[in-house]
């Protein structure tokens, strides 16, 4: 990628407060940067800490250490940095106020962001929605979201989104409430204003089957750490870290294959052959991998240390002591 990064994240991390005893990491140091017209995946089980970091990028939750530099600066307190970096939620109706109409809810960001005036904010709102697929425009804007199948609000939440003319768009689970028939065109939709607006992606989720398809790139995040990342197809097909691994074999579409899903029950029987007791020793315990309770191939090695990241070829990155000396077993 030649282009310089809309958005680039420096070592994010968010605490949450818990009363009598030690704040609780859900997200530790995390470092990307977002490129204009590429999609970056963000992929982890549900408790991962992907949600987080969106909420934290939207200024929704506070970080409590990391930079975020937009544009090369850093001004994630002004105006400015809130119409760029926009955000489109999980749930399409909660998002979306069901006292207002739908030409409301798109012709206010319109009117603060200075995109629109009181003499055209109509024909301004009836084009975001000519953008996102929604016709005939005047009809849709008149309706209340109650109006609306789930494919459509989600359609007018993207069109909110794009209202202030982002540079940056994060999209957290924007499909996970959908039906699956639509789940496709709202990620194409997606794709298409991506690549003729030039957006910045990032795109959350928990299924690496989409993630392969929908983005160039993928991070994989485990307990609030990212322990894989790379290429998709790098990732997706060739996980090099266990957690990646077990999260694949679940994908039958994108590399469940018979073998791997074997495999897969095979290492999640191991797991539960290990004592409880052990289990809860070790995920109390921050000194090594995070991973290593639920990990079939951990060693003592995994307990006395956080495992270091070893890079591997097209820049595919696992956090795994598994690689550091080229000691992966056979089949990582």
């Amino acid at each position: 990628m030649n282009a310089s990064p809309a958005l680039e994240v420096d070592r994010l991390t968010v605490d949450f407060k818990r009363r009598g005893t030690t704040p609780l990491r859900a997200v530790d140091e995390v470092t990307f940067a977002l490129h204009p017209g590429h999609t970056l995946a963000l992929v982890g089980e549900s408790g991962s800490g992907k949600s987080t970091v969106v909420r934290a990028l939207s200024r929704l939750v506070a970080p409590s250490g990391g930079r975020v530099r937009l544009g090369g600066a850093e001004r994630t307190r002004d105006a400015a940095y809130r119409r760029t970096v926009q955000m489109v939620f999980q749930d399409p109706f909660a998002s979306l106020n069901p006292a207002h109409t739908v030409g409301h809810h798109l012709r206010r960001p319109l009117l603060v962001s200075g995109r629109a005036t009181r003499a055209d904010v109509d024909a301004r709102t009836e084009a975001l929605l000519d953008s996102v697929n929604l016709a005939p425009a005047a009809d849709i804007a008149r309706r209340r979201p109650h109006e609306l199948s789930g494919g459509q609000r989600q359609r007018v939440a993207i069109a909110r989104a794009l209202a202030p003319g982002p540079a940056v768009l994060l999209a957290d689970e924007p499909v996970s409430m959908l039906d699956v028939s639509i789940r496709l065109e709202i990620l194409g939709l997606l794709d298409r204003l991506k690549e003729e607006r030039r957006l910045a992606l990032l795109y959350v989720t928990h299924d690496l089957a989409t993630a392969r398809h929908f983005a160039a790139d993928v991070m994989v995040m485990y307990r609030g750490q990212i322990v894989e990342r790379g290429p998709s197809d790098e990732v997706i097909l060739r996980p090099r870290h266990p957690y990646t691994r077990l999260l694949a074999s679940a994908a039958p579409g994108a590399a469940g294959s018979r073998e791997r899903a074997r495999e897969a029950r095979a290492a999640r029987l191991a797991v539960r052959g290990t004592r409880t007791a052990e289990l809860r020793e070790a995920a109390r315990d921050g000194g090594g991998c995070r991973f290593r309770a639920r990990c079939p191939f951990a060693t003592d090695r995994c307990g006395q240390a956080p495992p270091v990241v070893a890079v591997g070829g097209a820049g595919h990155e696992a956090r795994c002591w598994l690689h550091t000396d080229d000691a992966a077993p056979a089949g990582l």
